[in-house]
């Protein structure tokens, strides 16, 4: 009986501090630091990468981030439910008003706005001159096969089939890129349309997130609409290539982004909230942005501290993710002055 009740209680005692029942056990179970995160969905394939690699650097934290939208982003950061929000679009001054603090804006990533289309026939690569794009979603151009389209395009036989365009029903960062890009090259579409997360369409249906125009595009023949270019390729749709300022007809990719970037850059001061849409440099395609995290300018204690550890792994070791997923890598000359820019967020208690 004694060597029986001895082997119980040693059984015991190892259960009890197995499981942290004794004060001072280092064995307990850790529950990890939650971050709440919410915003665009143009680069949500990309976070979502890193999310799951970062808990191979920190796994003490678990960062949820919600893709829906960057006019979504804005308003529950706005609105205090999540400790950080994404936008492929700066904050407009009224929504930087409202905020209870100043938001810095991080740029993590570029990505190209793709223009995909379904076509029978068209194959990938269907060249678009600049006022042919801007005229088929103001509702002039309404079939495919319309000579604007098929001069350009001698080697695809255009079928007589309508066009229906499909663009963001919700607030939308790559809406702000595609309308900012059509405004420059369309006066009319900037006099009647304009620029912004979200106008009021001429023409077309409506789709929720990148997701929702890739099912609108994928489903239906006819269909043109814009995402961005990992959500293409991800569904397996045709993207245009589009003229750019050199007249050079550019499919979308890393290294047209990239062009596109580097130009702006060389040509004027680093900012961190600059346009790159329309570029006048070879190879650049021309509808290239920018997308951004907004963290307020003040974080409280360990979380904040955990908020910009991540910051800086995403712009330093992070980056080697961005070009398996059709994403380009932050400028080198850039990455300095994001650095900077994290650097001014200040934690307090």
């Amino acid at each position: 009986m004694r060597l029986k009740n001895g082997l119980l209680l040693g059984t015991l005692i190892a259960v009890l501090v197995s499981t942290g029942f004794f004060a001072g056990s280092n064995v307990s179970a850790k529950k990890p630091m939650l971050i709440n995160a919410a915003g665009a969905t143009f680069p949500y394939p990309l976070y979502s990468k890193w999310l799951h690699e970062y808990r191979n650097v920190d796994s003490d934290v678990t960062i949820n981030y919600q893709s829906i939208g960057s006019g979504g982003g804005i308003r529950q950061l706005l609105d205090g439910t999540i400790d950080f929000g994404a936008s492929d679009a700066p904050m407009k001054q009224n929504e930087r008003d409202r905020a209870k603090m100043p938001v810095l804006h991080i740029p993590t990533v570029l990505g190209a706005v793709s223009v995909s289309y379904h076509v029978p026939g068209a194959g990938n690569y269907l060249k678009l001159e600049a006022d042919v794009l801007a005229d088929i979603f103001l509702g002039k151009i309404t079939k495919w096969n319309d000579p604007r389209i098929a001069t350009v395009n001698t080697e695809h036989a255009l079928p007589n089939l309508s066009i229906l365009v499909a663009y963001r029903s919700d607030g939308s960062g790559t809406t702000a890129i595609f309308t900012d890009y059509l405004a420059k090259i369309s006066t009319e579409w900037k006099d009647q349309v304009g620029a912004g997360k979200a106008v009021k369409w001429p023409t077309g249906l409506g789709g929720k997130g990148n997701e929702g125009v890739a099912g609108l595009i994928k489903q239906t023949p006819g269909a043109i609409g814009y995402i961005e270019l990992a959500y293409a390729k991800n569904n397996g749709l045709n993207v245009a290539s589009i003229q750019n300022k050199s007249g050079e007809f550019i499919p979308p990719s890393i290294d047209g982004v990239s062009a596109a970037a580097n130009d702006v850059f060389s040509r004027t001061p680093v900012k961190l909230d600059v346009s790159i849409t329309d570029s006048t440099a070879k190879g650049a395609y021309p509808i290239s942005g920018f997308t951004y995290l907004l963290i307020y300018e003040q974080l409280n204690g360990l979380k904040g501290q955990k908020i910009i550890n991540f910051l800086k792994w995403a712009v330093g070791p992070g980056q080697e993710f961005a070009a398996a997923l059709s994403y380009a890598p932050l400028p080198s000359k850039l990455i300095k002055t994001v650095n900077e820019k994290i650097g001014e967020i200040k934690l307090v208690e």
